[in-house]
């Protein structure tokens, strides 16, 4: 979940597990209840304010990363929604404060983890992480803490949160490996924001282990090696000189051009999900932001952001980016995932990845759609912005957004508000096999195209990675998924329209030669793997890749394919 190699001693961490509990109480007790209940919410915000006064030490994203989180935890500990829902069930269910909490997080939870998107699914693990502390107060119960650790020690242990890692010192604490966790979650941010190599997930480990134990965290492979022999020691001191050096020589790269060997300029972007990761997006060597992801402004609240809101946060982005590009993508969820902010129930989907989302939603709440328009079309004013239309399979829907995009211009020219002297770009995510095999059609109406490869290769495949049952099946190299990134990309350059890959994919310098041979010259990846992308491309030949992709292309088996791009030296 972080990369990086450590290697040291062991400390395991107490999880300090909570034994809540459940009573009932009597009716005239249900007052002081609630006034106890309310007193550690207090004392939580408090301590929220004492970690951010840690977090101001802290550098770079490490900081930034713990403010977002921290601001997120302290609107939750002000939520309506869990103060008002603990309150009702300790005055009508006469439950102690403990319990009455412990019951409503897990039902808010539970409503985050029931959605499709891997990110607010791990918001689940911040709701409960909030809710205990709250029950920690009740119960008095303090916090393991990281004093008095030995130099150079590997945290073990069941769980570590993200206010527990900015509390890790990276001078005395070499990384850490968890029972639980996962590479969405926070304190996986966290942990790569300061540099701590991490592994997350590994079942059984409080097991394996014993204070004092030497243990490798290889946090680049996923793997923790406990008792390791003289040479496998050896090997892996040797791997930690080869990553300072790497990182040294990648440092080097930012200011170079992504261009191959034969004179081929490839454009990187990043995909960036918050406003603090501009500066990251720069500091790698980004020619623009190929996704920007909008979601996070509708997230952790209970109302909609007005298009002031949205604008400003917009403008800034845009200005950071200082006259580079940025593609903002409108809102990519579902309608149950904005339960909070749309305050009242649309009722579940039976299937959330096939339902009412994306560019379905905007279309059918037009209110959504306008406003982020209307910011969009304001921020475009402060320099180049593209806009972005998830999820999209017809035609008729890239039109019924412009016909949009022209409405809210006039009104807001009508209104006086600073406008860019041409609308901005409207492109389309190729992110469904329907739209890739109607790609011809959706290029003679729209502006660029960015293909997702996350989702199109899991509904090519009906797979989704989060069921592990079948995640082992989700391949990006399967032929049918290779034919359809190709049949979008062609048609594309037939249309003489931009196009970019934005998918996981992207960011692996594994497939930079398949998408450089088919033609793609725009890629975009988040931040962190830029370096590593460039450096391949600027070691690749453009023709002779071109040559491998017609080779790979002709192959109807997923084994020879990833045979002959793993043997392509270019």
């Amino acid at each position: 979940m972080s990369p990086g190699v450590a290697i040291g001693p062991v400390h395991v961490r107490d999880s300090g597990d909570l034994h809540v509990a459940e009573h009932h109480i009597a009716p005239e007790e249900v007052e002081a209840e609630k006034i106890r209940f309310r007193r550690a919410v207090k004392k939580a915000e408090r301590q929220l304010g004492k970690i951010r006064g840690k977090a101001q030490t802290l550098h770079g994203t490490a900081a930034e990363e713990l403010g977002y989180l921290l601001d997120a935890h302290m609107q939750m500990l002000r939520s309506r929604r869990l103060l008002e829902g603990v309150e009702q069930r300790i005055a009508e269910q006469r439950l102690n404060a403990e319990a009455a909490v412990m019951k409503e997080i897990e039902r808010i939870a539970e409503g985050f983890l029931a959605m499709d998107d891997t990110y607010l699914k791990a918001r689940a693990e911040e709701i409960r992480e909030v809710g205990l502390r709250i029950v920690r107060n009740l119960m008095a119960a303090p916090y393991p803490s990281f004093d008095r650790i030995d130099e150079n020690s590997i945290i073990v242990a069941e769980e570590v949160t993200p206010a527990d890692t900015a509390l890790m010192d990276p001078n005395r604490i070499a990384g850490f490996a968890t029972v639980l966790g996962g590479a969405e979650g926070h304190t996986a941010i966290m942990a790569r924001s300061l540099g701590l190599p991490a592994v997350l997930g590994v079942a059984d480990l409080m097991g394996q282990v014993r204070d004092g134990d030497i243990l490798i965290v290889d946090g680049t492979r996923g793997r923790v090696i406990v008792h390791p022999t003289e040479s496998r020691l050896a090997s892996y001191y040797r791997r930690q000189r080869e990553i300072e050096r790497e990182t040294r020589a990648l440092s080097r790269l930012r200011g170079l051009p992504a261009i191959t060997r034969d004179g081929v300029l490839v454009t990187m972007q990043a995909n960036i999900e918050l406003p603090r990761e501009v500066t990251q997006a720069i500091v790698s060597g980004a020619e623009g932001v190929g996704l920007l992801r909008t979601e996070f402004m509708f997230m952790n609240r209970e109302d909609l952001p007005g298009e002031d809101e949205q604008y400003e946060t917009l403008r800034e982005i845009v200005e950071g980016m200082a006259g580079q590009p940025v593609t903002a993508r409108t809102l990519d969820v579902g309608g149950e995932k904005l339960a909070w902010s749309l305050d009242r129930d649309r009722g579940e989907s039976l299937n959330p990845a096939l339902g009412l989302r994306a560019i379905r939603l905007s279309l059918k709440e037009r209110h959504l759609l306008d406003t982020q328009l209307a910011a969009m079309l304001r921020a475009a004013a402060h320099g180049p912005l593209r806009i972005l239309l998830p999820m999209v399979t017809s035609v008729g829907e890239i039109r019924e957004v412009r016909r949009a995009v022209q409405e809210v211009e006039q009104r807001l020219r009508r209104r006086g508000e600073r406008l860019p002297y041409e609308t901005p770009p409207l492109g389309v995510m190729i992110e469904v096999p329907g739209a890739a095999l109607a790609a011809d059609a959706l290029a003679a109406v729209s502006d660029f195209f960015s293909i997702g490869t996350n989702d199109l290769t899991m509904y090519t495949l009906a797979i989704d990675r989060a069921e592990e049952q079948v995640a082992h099946l989700y391949n990006p190299l399967h032929p049918a998924v290779l034919r359809l990134i190709q049949f979008a990309v062609e048609a594309g350059l037939r249309a003489r329209i931009p196009v970019s890959v934005c998918g996981e994919m992207a960011g692996d310098p594994r497939y930079t030669p398949l998408f450089l041979g088919l033609g793609v010259t725009e890629l975009s990846m988040a931040p962190a793997s830029l370096p590593r992308v460039k450096q391949r491309l600027r070691h690749l030949d453009c023709t002779a890749a071109v040559h491998r992709a017609m080779a790979i292309m002709d192959q109807s088996d997923s084994g020879r394919i990833a045979a002959l791009l793993d043997d392509f030296s270019g």
